[in-house]
C-alpha cells in the first residue's frame, strides 16, 4: 500500500532534520568528515521530502545530488533558488566517506576545518529551512 505524497514527504522531512541535528552534534565533537557528508544527506532528503509530492513520482529518490534536485526545485518555486548554493554540499557525498575519494588522504583526517563545517551546516539549514516552510504552507 502507497502512502499518500504528503504522507511521504513529512516522512523525509523527519529524517532530514534527524539527520542535519546528528550532523550538528558530529560537528560540534569535531567530526568533521562525518558531519559534511550527513549535512549533505539531510539536504538531499529535505529536497525530496519537497519535490516528491509535487512531482508526484519516484523519479526525485534516483538522484542524490543537491544540484540536480535544487533545479528541479527552482523550476516549481524561484524561491529556492536562494538555497542553490548548497549544491556545494554534493562535493561531500564520496569522499567524505571513502578513502579512495580523496588522493593519497584519509577522509576522517583530512577534513579538518572547522569552518568548512561551519559552512556546510549553514547551507544545509537554509535548504532545510526552506522545505520546511514550504510544506508547512504548501499541507496546511
Amino acid at each position: 500500500m502507497r502512502r499518500p505524497y504528503e504522507d511521504e514527504a513529512l516522512r523525509w522531512l523527519t529524517q532530514a532534520r534527524d539527520e542535519f541535528h546528528d550532523a550538528e552534534d558530529l560537528r560540534q565533537r569535531g567530526r568533521f568528515y562525518l558531519a559534511l557528508f550527513h549535512f549533505q544527506q539531510a539536504t538531499e532528503k529535505a529536497f525530496k521530502a519537497y519535490l516528491y509530492p509535487k512531482v508526484k513520482s519516484v523519479e526525485v529518490f534516483r538522484t542524490h545530488s543537491i544540484d540536480e534536485l535544487s533545479q528541479m526545485a527552482i523550476e516549481l518555486d524561484s524561491d529556492f533558488k536562494a538555497v542553490a548554493p548548497a549544491k556545494k554540499l554534493d562535493t561531500y557525498y564520496i569522499p567524505t566517506r571513502y578513502p579512495n575519494g580523496l588522493p593519497g588522504g584519509v577522509p576522517s583526517r583530512y577534513y579538518d576545518d572547522p569552518g568548512e563545517a561551519e559552512q556546510a551546516m549553514r547551507l544545509a539549514k537554509g535548504a532545510i529551512d526552506l522545505v520546511e516552510r514550504k510544506l508547512q504552507d504548501g499541507l496546511s
